[in-house]
Formats: structure tokens, C-alpha cells, sequence
């Protein structure tokens, strides 16, 4: 049964994100928010980036500047791995039932991480699309931002430009370098169609991957964390190596094996697998031009 109205539906597709209520029950929201803060009360005890993924990064990305006494922990890798809070929200929560109304049956898991803007946070993500970090062999994928903090226009809301998802896919590498970012003059021709996603605690932001956002630090008093999860059909391949590989990549999570793939036309240039924690590391590269 269709959980999303058919109105819904249209929008996603013309401007490449939805924002909808509810996507997880207030027990499920407690739940993976306590589990978040009590991660950050365990990076207190760290001054460096710790724990270990799957392909021997670290999980747990501590902001520069991280400290016990102002803890900065931005961003925790393949969580669902040491949660299993977070492994039932990634099967179960309505947001897969979300994305296989607009493009199930079959889903398949690609990747789930935390990003979190504590009070005064200075992490600002830079304007990118997410497909040139993962390209398949068909765009049917959607990165889901669950909101485990009320999502103001003050905490570093996500910023998109709407129906960018079906204009080109711009190049992330400057001057023989992957900065994980477009390039400035992009984001000036897109500058008045910038629109802020906002929400309750609870909600979730559907996004297409090939849609252009980015996000401003967070000044304000009020924490914005984020449960992120990428799912795609389930007849498409990865193409160049996963970014975040875990134990869960490619779980089937709706649907039925349907034992073919499809393919659809684009050209982008393919992307620099992180060496560091995270794609945080990545966009802080210098740029030389």
C-alpha cells in the first residue's frame, strides 16, 4: 500500500526533494537520539578521530576544535553497524516504505551515517550532489535525512536548489583534485533558487541523489542531527567502490530480487575514494584555483 499521496509524489519528482511528518514514531526518535548523545558524552574521552568501519577508517569524526569540555562529534560512520537502534530505523522506518513508493519495488541499502551541527558548530557542508560519489548504473536513488533535532532556519537547515536533479552533473574534481564540491560559479548560477528545508523532529527530508544542496554552520543554541540513509533500486549496480562500505551495504529492503539491471545514459568523471574519516576531509581540501 502507497504511503505517499500521488501529490507527493509529483513533487518529489519535480523538485527532487519532500519533506514528511512522521517518519518514525516518538519511542524510535528517543530512542536514536539518546544513542547519539550518548556517543557524544563518549567522544569527550577522545582528541582524535576513533573507533573502525569496515574498511578500516574511523567511525566517529571529531570537528577540529573538539573537545571534552565542547564536544564536536559531527559525523558517526555506518552506525546501524554498533546500533542496533539504528539498524532496525534503517530497515524499518516508513522513510524505505517512502522511497519504494517513488522508485520500488525493490530497494536495496546503500549507506547510513549521523551527521550532527551541535550548538555553535562551525561545519558547513559545501555544495555538492551526492550521485557523483556513487554513481550506479541507473539515478534511481534517494538520500533520506531523517531529523532527530527540530530543524530550524538557524541550526544549518539543508539547502537545496529545487529540479537541479535533472540538470547536469557537475564536476567535484578542481585542478586534478576531488574536493567533493562544485565549483563556486555553480552555486552563484543557482543563488536565488536556494530554498531551506526545515521540519519537526521525527520528519524526514527524501532527496534525490543527483540534487544540488549544501548547508551553513549552525550558530544558533539548538543541536541539528541527522540520521542519513541512501537506498536504491534494486536493479542498479555501483560503478566505482562504495564510500562507506558496511556489513549492511546492498541488504535488500523492500521487495524481490529481480535478477536483471538497468542502465541509464550520463557522464561524470568517476569519484576519489575518502582516505580520511569522512567527505568532511575532503571538501576542506585546499583549492588551487
Amino acid at each position: 500500500m502507497a504511503l505517499l499521496a500521488q501529490d507527493q509524489k509529483d513533487q518529489f519528482w519535480r523538485d527532487g526533494v519532500l519533506v514528511v511528518e512522521d517518519a518514525v514514531d516518538q519511542s524510535t526518535l528517543s530512542a536514536l537520539r539518546n544513542q547519539f548523545l550518548s556517543w557524544v558524552e563518549e567522544s569527550r574521552a577522545h582528541t582524535n578521530d576513533y573507533g573502525e568501519t569496515l574498511d578500516g577508517r574511523a567511525r566517529f569524526d571529531l570537528q577540529p576544535g573538539h573537545s571534552a569540555q565542547k564536544p564536536a562529534l559531527r559525523r558517526i560512520q555506518s552506525p546501524e553497524e554498533v546500533s542496533e537502534i539504528y539498524a532496525d530505523a534503517m530497515r524499518n522506518a516508513r522513510t524505505v516504505d517512502f522511497c519504494a513508493d517513488l522508485i520500488g519495488p525493490g530497494i536495496r541499502f546503500h549507506h547510513g551515517k549521523v551527521n550532527s551541527k551541535l550548538p555553535g558548530s562551525g561545519t558547513e557542508v559545501k555544495w555538492h550532489q551526492d550521485f557523483p560519489f556513487e554513481p550506479m548504473t541507473n539515478d534511481d536513488m534517494i538520500t533520506c535525512l531523517l531529523f532527530l533535532d527540530d530543524v530550524t532556519l538557524e541550526n544549518g537547515p539543508l539547502e537545496v536548489v529545487p529540479g537541479s536533479h535533472k540538470g547536469p552533473l557537475h564536476s567535484h574534481w578542481h585542478n586534478g583534485v576531488f574536493t567533493g564540491a562544485v565549483a563556486d560559479e555553480v552555486v552563484e548560477e543557482h543563488r536565488g533558487k536556494i530554498v531551506k528545508c526545515t521540519g519537526k523532529a521525527g520528519s524526514v527530508c527524501l532527496m534525490h541523489a543527483s540534487l544540488l544542496h549544501g548547508s551553513a554552520p549552525n550558530r544558533s543554541r539548538q543541536p541539528r542531527t541527522l540520521y542519513i540513509t541512501t537506498y536504491y533500486a534494486e536493479d542498479a549496480i555501483e560503478l566505482s567502490p562504495n564510500h562507506l562500505p558496511s556489513k549492511f551495504t546492498h541488504e535488500l529492503v523492500r521487495g524481490e530480487v529481480s535478477g536483471r539491471v538497468r542502465c541509464t545514459p550520463y557522464l561524470l568523471q568517476l569519484p576519489e575514494v575518502p582516505n580520511g574519516t569522512s567527505f568532511f576531509a575532503q571538501q576542506e581540501t585546499q583549492r588551487t584555483g
